[in-house]
């Protein structure tokens, strides 16, 4: 490794570099993020349902992260004797990795200094991301067969069978998006939006598909079929202990995140703010933090929809899940897109 290293020019020595820094800035946002995501959630359920909250560890209770880390630390990670042990030691990291990866085709803003502001700006960023989602999946069915028992067995099938019907709808609603911005590149997305309307106003029925099925997607109520605890113990997750349960966990707020920030770029004009002047590539290190801030504050919005609904919806019983994925969201979807190529057609040309 050395050897290769140092048989590179200065310039891609410093580009590597460069894109190390971007990698460690983005994994320092986001991991404290989906550490306090927790937090944000107890907060604000124990806020609607006029109780206290975490308080105790901390000012205003904001070492409960680091509370919760040490308590997953120290406990027994206890494996069952009758599990099928490689994969229930993989399924943890399975379910947690994607959702990580796929921040790494995400724009959060324009320049940071010299550098994008951005770990790696592929053409086909939104086929990245929908290939790397789907293999979250795996994590969850991998979970409950490996656990060989009843209860995470039935919560990992009700979440492959979710978990793909939803992909379809949400996959198909993000069509129009691409035929109204002519490129695949989450990048050339923004700059649609930096020039005209944000998607959500053009494409509204697409966002409402998209916002949806993401709840599907990352297991929340009112989708949470996978791990419903009145019925199914605790799902996929039940025989899980120790840091590996963690993983799940953190997953799940590490998925939220992902699907937020994808909601920010395709729909609500990324790390742009029409009315502030900031439509523009950074020209100073402050100006490209700023648009990191407001990418940052148009994500927490999601974070916190998503909260919100799950303390103040019940849960769908599975028949209507599906009945909503396959016969309401994947029509609709469908005729968005007829739609949208008929008025491409009219205004554009042959």
């Amino acid at each position: 490794m050395t050897e290769w290293f140092t048989s590179l020019t200065s310039n891609e020595q410093f580009a590597i570099f460069s894109l190390l820094k971007i990698v460690i800035a983005v994994f320092a946002v986001v991991l404290p993020m989906v550490a306090y995501s927790v937090v944000a959630e107890r907060r604000i359920s124990a806020w609607i349902q006029d109780r206290i909250g975490p308080n105790r560890v901390g000012p205003l209770g904001l070492l409960q992260p680091a509370a919760d880390g040490l308590k997953f630390i120290l406990k027994e990670d206890f494996t069952p004797a009758y599990a099928r042990k490689v994969y229930f030691w993989l399924a943890p990291a399975v379910a947690m990795v994607p959702a990580l990866l796929t921040l790494a085709v995400i724009p959060f803003g324009s320049q940071l200094g010299s550098q994008k502001a951005i770990i790696a700006d592929l053409n086909v960023g939104i086929l990245f991301t929908f290939g790397i989602v789907s293999l979250s999946v795996y994590g969850i069915v991998l979970a409950g067969y490996a656990s060989n028992s009843k209860y995470p067995f039935l919560g990992s099938i009700r979440s492959s069978a979710q978990m793909i019907s939803y992909e379809i709808a949400m996959g198909l609603s993000v069509v129009p998006v691409f035929m109204l911005v002519g490129e695949l590149n989450l990048n050339a997305v923004i700059d649609y939006q930096k020039s005209g309307a944000w998607l959500i106003l053009k494409q509204p029925i697409a966002f409402v598909i998209f916002l949806i099925a993401a709840f599907a997607e990352t297991n929340r109520l009112p989708f949470d079929m996978p791990e419903a605890e009145s019925e199914l113990v605790g799902g996929y997750h039940t025989e899980y202990s120790s840091m590996k349960f963690a993983l799940f966990f953190l997953g799940e707020y590490a998925a939220m995140i992902a699907v937020s920030a994808m909601m920010v770029v395709l729909f609500l004009g990324g790390w742009t703010l029409p009315f502030a002047g900031l439509n523009e590539t950074a020209t100073s290190l402050g100006m490209g933090l700023l648009q990191v801030g407001i990418f940052i504050g148009k994500l927490l919005m999601f974070m916190g929809l998503f909260i919100w609904v799950r303390w103040m919806l019940p849960r769908f019983r599975y028949d209507q899940l599906m009945d909503i994925g396959w016969k309401r969201f994947v029509p609709l979807a469908i005729a968005n897109i007829v739609v949208t190529a008929v008025y491409l057609y009219f205004t554009h040309g042959k």
